[in-house]
């Protein structure tokens, strides 16, 4: 991604050297790393008494509560207590956010064959939800007056997260899961500050953790498969995340002092939330063994790294 033209090539080289630093501490894959297994154990889910059926016979996850961070729960399952029925709820949050489109409504995930294939189902859902996000993106760049760079850029990323989506779903129908469909209102016209907070949120903070999150699994998936898929996703999550910084840069000289300084507000609380989601659900052994994510500890420091950057 080049923007020399426009005075943003400094930014977007700072973002890759900071995601490439701070990626080089990802432990080496071990010579006699796991191959896929069945095992679906986790962390302790949330239960809930009651067990409302879908239409197609599959459990109703919208009964499920937001976990402690805040995260909507990525699974669920009808499972019998000693007779009675009930629903378990499985959460977890750390992994690849893509851009949240405004107004992205909460998946409504089936029944999953184990907790990786669920994994994977969320990652392809919020990978097909980036799109519409990406288009939008770039359509109101135009609009703003971006450069051109910046425009097709946008549109390129678009592109990337269709075959994403077709890579993750492709993960999740291995593990007995299928995607939920992205459900997302039309959109509406808006400033340029919002934007602008958006793509702050979304894309400086949790789109550049996210870029982080798969460059470190396509190093240390225990599962080959994974590795391999993963490795071209993360080249072309960089630089989603170097067109967030890029856009952040152009905007700021068209922004208000008072609009800069929300700008940099939603960015150090968006890196909070992110460190309370992180610190607050570990992701369970099998996750780090097979699907190579972070521990929280590694998670934790991974954000560290990137304040310097988001402040």
């Amino acid at each position: 991604m080049v923007f020399r033209k426009n005075g943003l090539m400094p930014m977007t080289r700072v973002v890759r050297s900071t995601l490439y630093r701070l990626l080089l501490a990802a432990p080496a894959l071990p010579l006699t790393a796991c191959g896929p297994t069945d095992d679906c154990g986790g962390p302790a889910p949330r239960f809930i008494d009651s067990v409302e059926r879908n239409p197609d016979g599959t459990t109703n996850c919208t009964q499920c509560p937001k976990s402690s961070a805040g995260t909507t729960a990525i699974a669920c399952w009808a499972i019998s207590d000693e007779g009675r029925m009930k629903t378990q709820c499985d959460y977890y949050s750390c992994s690849n956010d893509g851009r949240r489109p405004e107004g992205l409504r909460d998946a409504r995930l089936h029944e999953a064959g184990c907790e990786l294939g669920a994994l994977y189902a969320h990652v392809a859902w919020l990978e097909a939800a980036s799109v519409p996000a990406f288009l939008r993106l770039a359509d109101e760049l135009l609009a703003h007056g971006a450069p051109e760079a910046l425009v097709k850029a946008a549109r390129r990323s678009a592109q990337d997260e269709v075959r994403h989506t077709r890579v993750m779903q492709a993960l999740a129908h291995r593990h007995g899961s299928s995607m939920p469909e992205v459900d997302i209102p039309p959109f509406q016209p808006r400033s340029l500050e919002a934007m602008c907070a958006e793509n702050a949120v979304e894309g400086c903070v949790r789109e550049t953790f996210g870029a982080l999150v798969t460059g470190w699994q396509a190093r240390t998936a225990g599962d080959a498969e994974v590795r391999r898929a993963l490795g071209s996703i993360s080249r072309d999550e960089l630089r989603h995340a170097e067109l967030a910084w890029a856009v952040d840069a152009w905007a700021a000289e068209r922004l208000t002092p008072p609009e800069r300084e929300r700008m940099l507000q939603l960015r150090r609380e968006t890196l909070r939330a992110l460190e309370n989601e992180v610190g607050s659900q570990p992701p369970p052994e099998h996750f780090v063994r097979e699907a190579g994510v972070p521990t929280r500890e590694q998670a934790l420091s991974l954000l560290q790294g990137l304040a310097a950057l988001v402040a």
